[in-house]
């Protein structure tokens, strides 16, 4: 494992996902100008990450390279956060709709590093299956247009699957991994400090860790992760409310709240062009 300097923290924000919606949060941007400016708002508060998801016109979750590159531009145009593209899509979605959004050319894309069963909700019992040769597949195409592979891990048996890709090359040092944690729709482990101490343990060597956890946990395990020399990832698609009760205002509120307490552990929000170089990425 890899730490970050101690002086420094990279915060990516997931602004939209597949599942939340309008009506669970009429603040969530789903359209590419309100991604857009979310996603701005975001940087400007410290974020050196997007994570992006893209919705058609009616609000339903698309692959559609069309949509994805219209959100990269406006983006672009504003500002020069890192933009990390999801690949898991959404149950509508086929496998290669899945993995047209990295056609847009995003720095990023998300990895799912093995199959899960979703256990709740509007699709229950469909799984969300990434099978070794389809993850082979989607990071393949991703070296072949320079995308940095954000390697999501739910669960301890996943770390089979980045090992595969380590033994054949298929991955670079420095390796990103994303450890999802309290995803109980998909069945990740329970986002507890005992869950991510274990899985930090499995962390292969010259990796830099992220931590996603989803519900209240985001904010506890996003400080454990500071603490422990981890990247963090807040935002709507994991929680829709800032505290209990109240629900957020925009992903910037979780961004700067994030910031506040970095700077009480005294960290400082790594820019983007600090991110790609901790990251082993190209410098814009």
């Amino acid at each position: 494992m890899i730490k970050l300097p101690e002086d420094k923290v990279i915060i990516t924000v997931a602004q939209t996902g597949a599942l939340v919606t309008k009506s669970m949060n009429p603040n969530l941007p789903e359209q590419p100008d309100e991604i857009a400016e979310s996603a701005y708002a975001c940087f400007q508060e410290g974020a050196a990450i997007c994570h992006i998801h893209a919705r058609d016109k009616e609000g339903k979750t698309t692959g559609s390279k069309e949509v994805f590159q219209e959100i990269h531009d406006k983006i672009r145009s504003k500002c020069k956060i890192i933009i990390q593209d999801s690949t898991g899509g959404g149950p509508n979605l086929t496998i290669e709709q899945r993995i047209e959004c990295i056609y847009a050319k995003p720095e990023m894309a998300s990895l799912n590093m093995g199959s899960l069963m979703r256990v709740s909700g509007q699709y229950k019992g469909i799984p969300f299956a990434n099978m070794r040769e389809d993850i082979e597949t989607y990071v393949t195409r991703m070296r072949e247009r320079g995308i940095k592979p954000e390697m999501e891990v739910y669960s301890h048996a996943m770390f089979r699957e980045i090992e595969n890709l380590i033994q054949k090359g298929l991955v670079e040092r420095p390796y990103y991994i994303n450890l999802v944690i309290g995803m109980m729709y998909q069945g990740a482990v329970e986002a507890t400090p005992k869950y991510l101490n274990s899985l930090i343990d499995f962390l292969p060597e010259d990796t830099i860790f992220n931590v996603t956890p989803v519900g209240t946990a985001q904010l506890p395990l996003t400080t454990m992760a500071m603490i422990l020399g981890g990247c963090i990832r807040v935002g709507m698609e994991d929680n829709i409310y800032y505290r209990k009760g109240e629900m957020v205002k925009s992903n910037a509120q979780f961004v700067a709240r994030a910031v506040r307490i970095a700077r009480e552990l005294n960290k400082e929000p790594a820019t983007p062009d600090e991110a790609r170089k901790i990251l082993g990425m190209k410098v814009s």
